[in-house]
């Protein structure tokens, strides 16, 4: 029977609405339905498939992007190690080495679980597979379930729900199995033996006395909750989603002002080629030549040219206008992902978004170093080695504005070799323009100590 069984991860928070888990918990949740809807409608936009993604209007990637360098850099030159067991420090490092693109997926959907499966393996599990219950008043959660199912056959579902809750403060952890012939219905409750694989998994409540926290890393995003005002993590580009849509629609108008102005020359019937009775373009020319039935007349050309006046300077010009506008609203610096070429900002300007760029990603490393603590202890739990403790290091550098200063002391080299003018020092760095710049040079002393 269990030949076909498949572990379906794709959409399982979309699988089941608010009062399904609801249900299914027996009391109210902290993930709602308006968070929920949120949450499928991020993963969309990170696949390329938002709403207004049709025929005409390609999505340009840019959630990908702006995850995709927030992870690089929140992660280079990171240093995490466990310093006095190397069984577990093989087990960190191990899923350290895929802690980039699955943070890039937790920074799109607003938050992530490291958790380990046992004293040697471990799993990263995304928001839209894991219900958060209810939250602590330091922001993590207290109660949470991680719901996997299973597919055997064409239409038998098996939905296994795993909670992690605490009773009289200690660790307890629970199993309910349920069938279902409908993937959007959770079914009735059945045994966890119907599956082959979940056999061996205790249903419980087991409790754990001495283990007072949650056994799992958490990462969210270091961004206030407007969607639903709860405590749930939200997209490192949810303030930046209409400004998203426009550069996808943006960069469909310049895409069709390609397509649109292509050159081409308006040939009469008379000068094509004919075959069988049928006239023909030559191989290779037909983007090039459109035949048409022009206006009879021998004094009529058989040959008219259509070359539009193109348009695409100017769409572009906008679409790396609401590029920039994107990086300043998720906090990326102004070159991230539009053109650096084409910043037109002032060197304060660009160092204050390099701040606020800097900013941003260390809040995200404060936070995942947080989720690295509890997967550390977590893994520590299922050691036998989380009474005894473990001591875990875990450094980060601060590469963003330290490569803004290396450019300034070059520049502080070049006009003591003379390459580079003082004046043009003042104007860039100090924002001066060049009258305000010549008064402040010093008459006598033209190098920068």
């Amino acid at each position: 029977m269990f030949d076909g069984l498949k572990r379906l991860w794709g959409r399982i928070v979309s699988m089941f609405s608010y009062t399904t888990l609801k249900n299914i918990i027996g009391k109210d949740v902290a993930l709602s339905q308006t968070m929920i809807d949120a949450i499928n409608k991020w993963k969309k936009m990170l696949a390329g498939n938002a709403d207004w993604c049709d025929d005409t209007v390609e999505s340009l990637k840019l959630e990908e992007g702006i995850c995709r360098e927030f992870a690089d850099s929140v992660l280079v030159e990171m240093e995490a190690k466990i310093l006095d067991n190397d069984k577990m420090d093989k087990v960190l490092q191990k899923s350290l080495s895929d802690m980039n693109k699955k943070l890039q997926t937790g920074l799109a959907l607003g938050a992530m679980v490291l958790r380990p499966l046992g004293p040697d393996t471990a799993e990263y599990v995304a928001a839209d597979k894991f219900i958060v219950i209810s939250f602590s008043d330091d922001g993590t959660p207290n109660d949470i379930a991680f719901l996997v199912v299973k597919c055997a056959g064409e239409n038998d579902y098996y939905t296994r729900v795993e909670r992690h809750y605490f009773t009289n403060g200690n660790l307890t952890i629970e199993n309910k199995c349920y069938h279902s012939q409908s993937q959007s219905d959770i079914g009735q409750i059945c045994g966890l033996e119907e599956v082959v694989e979940w056999a061996n998994i205790l249903p419980g409540p087991v409790i754990y006395p001495g283990m007072v926290q949650m056994d799992f890393g958490y990462y969210q995003n270091p961004i206030e909750n407007k969607v639903d005002g709860s405590t749930c993590g939200v997209s490192i580009y949810e303030s930046a989603e209409n400004l998203i849509r426009k550069a996808d629609i943006q960069g469909a108008r310049l895409d069709w002002e390609y397509d649109s102005g292509e050159r081409a020359i308006h040939i009469d019937e008379r000068a094509l080629k004919k075959s069988g009775g049928k006239t023909y373009l030559p191989r290779l020319k037909k983007r090039l030549y459109k035949g048409l039935n022009l206006d009879d007349g021998k004094d009529k050309e058989l040959y008219k040219e259509y070359s539009p006046e193109m348009r695409d300077e100017a769409f572009r010009r906008g679409l790396e206008e609401y590029k920039r506008e994107i990086e300043f609203n998720v906090g990326l610096a102004y070159g991230d992902l539009s053109d650096a070429q084409e910043v037109d900002k002032t060197a304060t300007e660009v160092l204050a978004s390099k701040t606020r760029k800097y900013n941003r990603v260390t809040a995200i490393q404060g936070k995942l170093e947080e989720c690295l603590n509890g997967f550390v202890n977590a893994l520590a739990f299922y050691n036998g080695s989380y009474m005894s403790g473990v001591e875990f290091n875990c450094e980060f550098n601060d590469s963003i504005l330290a490569d803004e200063e290396s450019e300034r002391q070059q520049d502080r080299q070049d006009v003591s070799m003379g390459v580079m003018s003082l004046l043009e020092y003042r104007m860039k760095w100090y924002n001066e323009d060049e009258e305000t710049a010549k008064s402040k040079i010093p008459e006598q002393n033209q190098v920068i100590e």
